[in-house]
């Protein structure tokens, strides 16, 4: 029987990534035994595949992460930014100058960002939601249908379920969207993102550094300590797509000359600690983020250019915000499931994602280029920035999440 507002409620995510398993979280340690959470992902139960993604957790985010009790496990193997540089070059450069510096605190003590392997942060999450409740189910959702007073979910095995909502997490190309009738408005750059970790023979000091290249930007991100030589770092390499398959076909030698070629002598000898992987890279946008008992949530709702390392934060964000929508609405009696809930969602979340687009596509636009009154142009622009402290102090709190109001969550406090 379906669940009643005010009473007992089942709300369904699909989707197992940290944004789904970030809300099935933040959801059963609000609502305890009144909610019945199910997160439902085929992949959810399988062993965990070599994973060479790394993400910036900005400090809002980690502000969330320790609210729900998962940083602490985290914090050993993640690296705070102390420094960002960025600079505009070519990639056969012997000078790569740089143009723009910022400091990695948002305030004393606190850095802007921390850099968080996928892997890790993945497991830790799905290991709280089972302690808290969640349930975690390795089941796709085939189909679903709106009811008035609920909605009916059918699952790729068992009996069709009536749950208040359904959170759709399921990606960039989330077919739950498209049974919604969600429409999206976006555009592929015909660039790929290379993912790999690098070992170097002398230490990051956290320091950030993102090379702007013709091609695209060169994000050198530093990781915690370990590997072959001693130190780490992530980089997202993002190349032409047509030269990506030529780039990846290399044998092991070739490639890490390539990748010198663009990260530089400045830590030493370098070395693969990972698989090189490679990701298509695009826009989007979804039309509209909710229907009656139904809600886009991450990549599902927006697809934006790694340039800013704002995807994931973007995908968290939208965490905090649905949740406390979701919360709110369950201790008032409410229907959490209800347009009208679902919509205050829509409204915090909207112009902040429409804004970062806009943002990391100009930039990638911007600086994907090698046209000299362009490059004089932007080279211009960063300098001038950098002469300007509150400028950029504006920049790494927009970038940390903690500027205007964020959601509860995102200040660190509890639902």
């Amino acid at each position: 029987m379906a669940d009643a507002p005010g009473a007992s409620m089942r709300i369904v995510i699909a989707g197992g990534g940290i944004a789904g398993l970030s809300l099935a979280l933040a959801l059963k340690q609000a609502l305890g035994a009144a909610a019945s959470v199910v997160l439902a992902d085929p992949g959810i139960d399988a062993a965990p595949k070599a994973d060479s993604r790394a993400y910036a957790v900005a400090a809002g985010a980690q502000a969330m992460l320790e609210t729900l009790g998962v940083w602490d496990a985290v914090s050993a193997k993640a690296q705070p930014m102390t420094e960002m540089a960025i600079s505009d070059s070519r990639a056969g450069d012997a000078v790569r100058p740089v143009f723009l510096t910022f400091d990695g605190e948002v305030e004393p003590g606190r850095p802007f960002a921390h850099m968080v392997e996928s892997a890790a942060l993945t497991a830790e999450l799905k290991a709280e939601c089972r302690r808290v409740g969640a349930e975690l189910r390795p089941l796709g959702v085939r189909r679903f249908r709106v009811e008035d007073d609920a909605v009916e979910i059918v699952f790729t095995e068992g009996a069709p379920e009536r749950a208040a909502l359904l959170v759709a997490a399921d990606g960039a190309r989330s077919r739950l969207r498209e049974q919604a009738g969600i429409g999206w408005v976006g555009w592929n750059y015909r660039q790929s993102g290379i993912v790999a970790t690098i070992g170097h023979e002398r230490p990051h000091h956290g320091r950030a550094v993102e090379h702007f290249l013709p091609s695209g930007p060169f994000a050198i991100l530093p990781l915690s300590d370990g590997g072959k030589l001693g130190h780490r770092s992530s980089i997202v390499w993002t190349e032409r797509s047509e030269n990506v398959e030529p780039l990846l076909s290399l044998d092991t030698v070739d490639l890490l000359a390539e990748i010198e070629t663009r990260f530089g002598l400045e830590l030493g000898e370098i070395v693969l600690e990972s698989p090189v992987n490679a990701y298509p890279l695009g826009f989007g946008v979804a039309r509209r983020f909710v229907d009656h008992r139904f809600a886009l949530l991450g990549v599902a709702a927006h697809l934006i250019h790694p340039i800013a390392g704002q995807g994931l934060n973007l995908g968290l964000k939208d965490v905090a915000a649905l949740a406390e929508a979701i919360v709110d609405a369950a201790r008032l009696g409410l229907d959490p499931g209800g347009l009208d809930v679902l919509e205050d969602y829509e409204k915090a979340r909207r112009f902040d994602t429409v804004a970062m687009g806009a943002v990391t596509d100009g930039l990638n636009r911007l600086f994907s280029n090698d046209a000299t009154p362009l490059r004089l142009a932007r080279d211009l622009g960063l300098g001038m920035v950098d002469r300007l402290p509150g400028l950029k102090r504006f920049f790494i709190r927009e970038a940390a999440g903690v500027a205007g109001a964020p959601p509860r969550l995102l200040r660190g406090e509890a639902l």
